[in-house]
């Protein structure tokens, strides 16, 4: 049985008090900066970002950022002078809070000047100077080297940019399932990247078992996990949450018993261009069951580019 990190627990219990029938509202995700006491403590939290997804902020609220170009074996940032002023780092005096992600991501190293700055995964994170409130992401993807930091220390993908494809198992990390709220679509979980979980009816959820694989899975590929290492579960009853063997040896991620997967055809975090496909493809909503949001035309299909 996998284990699961219970980030933000927004609906614990409820998938088991309501079935797939039932009408649930819509997924509410907590801003943890919000949540912060009022000190001066520097803190590192979990939070949603609107076109992104769950990212990380400062206390806040500002979107924290990556830098493709920073050393991280060992820690070194290579932001300094006039980048520095566009691209504050995130410093620290002493121990950095964390909520909404796993604290022992979390560290500090010294900058050239002699200040510490935080680190999550062994990246330096810095703040935007184009972002003035919470909630902005304007550094997203500038000169294609500057990105959001997602909770699980990975950066978040280039604006336009399809699923990458799935990792060999012995490659693959920690698994994220988050509950979200698409504007005009509804209630569906999402990767750590915002990107739409689905379910395919081909497949068996008692027990379970993914009957997608060769081509199809080369077009919707399944969100593995590495063995032995925590999901990051928010929004989700994580009891729903478990993994199946696949046949070539690797851990797919599991739902209400459905086996979940990404489709190729989503390019950014909100895409639903999946939903429907074949008559057999569906978002998946946090209590494990398909969405009930309409169904594409079938022209409107053909522009995503679905099938399998």
């Amino acid at each position: 049985m996998p284990h699961k990190l219970l980030v933000v627990p927004v609906f614990a219990g409820l998938a088991l008090l309501a079935g797939c029938g039932a009408a649930q509202e819509a997924p509410t995700l907590i801003d943890a900066a919000a949540a912060q006491p009022d000190t001066d403590q520097v803190s590192v939290n979990a939070a949603d970002v609107a076109g992104l997804g769950p990212v990380l902020t400062d206390r806040s609220g500002k979107t924290l950022y990556v830098f493709t170009k920073d050393s991280t074996d060992p820690p070194a940032s290579k932001c300094v002078d006039q980048c520095a002023e566009n691209w504050p780092p995130l410093l620290a005096d002493g121990k950095v809070l964390a909520s909404g992600l796993d604290s022992a991501l979390v560290g500090t190293v010294a900058r050239p000047d002699g200040s510490m700055q935080v680190t999550v995964a062994r990246q330096p994170v810095y703040m935007y100077a184009g972002d003035t409130g919470p909630g902005q992401a304007n550094g997203q993807g500038i000169q294609d080297a500057w990105f959001a930091v997602t909770p699980l220390g990975t950066r978040t993908g280039a604006a336009g940019a399809p699923p990458a494809p799935a990792p060999p198992a012995n490659q693959v990390g920690p698994a994220t399932v988050f509950a979200k709220d698409i504007p005009g679509f509804g209630p569906a979980l999402v990767n750590q990247d915002g990107l739409t979980l689905y379910l395919f009816t081909k497949d068996s959820k008692n027990p379970s078992k993914s009957r997608c694989d060769g081509d199809c899975a080369k077009k919707w590929h399944p969100l593995l996990t590495a063995p032995g290492k925590d999901i990051n579960v928010q929004g989700v009853d994580w009891d729903l949450v478990q993994t199946v063997p696949r046949d070539d040896g690797s851990l797919q991620v599991t739902v209400g018993g459905w086996p979940v997967y990404l489709f190729t055809g989503d390019k950014k975090p909100g895409d639903t261009n999946g939903h429907g496909a074949d008559g057999v493809w569906f978002a998946i909503e946090a209590r494990g069951c398909k969405s009930t949001a309409p169904v594409k035309t079938k022209s409107e299909e053909a522009d995503g580019n679905t099938g399998y």
